[in-house]
């Protein structure tokens, strides 16, 4: 059953890529917790995943902002 082009997902809508980020943000903080629990790892390997888990963090709220601006004071 189709769905109507209004309510179907657009593959590269802005909120289809906000679902994509967070989800691999999420998936980061499991396999950083993972890699603690187990007694740390590679500490070069956990720095690059906290890396690219805080540039998630980062582009995720830029994406937030730009879909529902903030009003004015």
């Amino acid at each position: 059953m189709a769905l109507p082009p209004d309510i179907a997902f657009d593959l590269h809508s802005p909120q289809r890529r906000l679902i994509e980020l967070r989800m691999e943000h999420g998936d980061l903080d499991a396999l950083i917790d993972h890699a603690l629990a187990q007694g740390g790892g590679d500490d070069l390997t956990l720095r690059r995943l906290k890396k690219r888990r805080l540039a998630l963090r980062d582009q995720i709220a830029r994406l937030e902002l730009a879909l529902d601006p903030k009003e004015p004071a």
